[in-house]
């Protein structure tokens, strides 16, 4: 079931959940997008192939909030929109360590290993790294647990998750970058909560949100 934020004849957005991939990989398990052409084709009824854009990816641990295109026009302004950072991304994270300060600005050179899908952040420029920048203020705490806002400036592989594991915060159920334990749904307590742009064909803006999963570890933070 696809759980619908934003719908209208160029764009649709919906709140991935956790476990679901965004586009196919080697796993050739059923994807976001197909879900989307699914549910367009049903819903008007459309004969034949349905045109879905993908415009950006959440990992598939992640949750929250994805826009997608329903025509090549949208596609094209949209990605040229994230290109060049016209858009504002809005993230929740519940860590396990409360950060030294409240908020702050992170910048690392990232360095990605694609044979273990695994990055590295590196504090000082690093010539095979990308720059990469994000904002974070912390939000609430509870038992322990800390909820953090984020705001990525650039949109690097794994950026979030790797950065705040650099300042020891890990994100929990993060196994690959420092979590104690998973998750019981393999997910991690990173939720894309926000994203706003400027409509690729009206030129007004938008803003859509999602609320994070109803689990346990979002539960004293929704």
């Amino acid at each position: 079931m696809l759980d619908v934020l934003f719908e209208d004849n160029h764009i649709l957005a919906v709140n991935k959940p956790a476990g679901l991939l965004v586009h196919g990989d080697e796993t050739g398990d059923t994807t976001l997008a197909d879900l989307a052409k699914a549910y367009l084709k049903q819903k008007y009824n459309k004969p034949g192939n349905v045109f879905i854009g993908v415009v950006h990816r959440l990992d598939r641990p992640v949750s929250g909030v994805v826009l997608l295109a329903k025509t090549s026009k949208a596609l094209r302004r949209l990605n040229e929109l994230f290109r060049s950072k016209k858009t504002k991304k809005t993230y929740w994270a519940v860590v396990q360590n409360q950060p030294q300060q409240e908020q702050g600005t992170l910048v690392h050179w990232l360095v990605k290993d694609s044979a273990k899908n695994q990055t590295k952040a590196f504090a000082k420029e690093n010539k095979s790294g990308q720059r990469s920048e994000l904002h974070y203020r912390l939000l609430n705490k509870h038992a322990g647990k800390y909820l953090l806002e984020v705001n990525p400036i650039t949109g690097r592989s794994h950026q979030i998750r790797v950065q705040l594991a650099s300042m020891r915060c890990p994100i929990l159920g993060d196994l690959k970058y420092g979590a104690a334990q998973p998750l019981p749904d393999k997910s991690i307590a990173l939720h894309a909560r926000q994203l706003q742009f400027e409509h690729p064909t009206l030129k007004t803006p938008v803003t859509v949100s999602a609320l994070p999963p109803d689990t346990a570890v979002w539960a004293p933070f929704r």
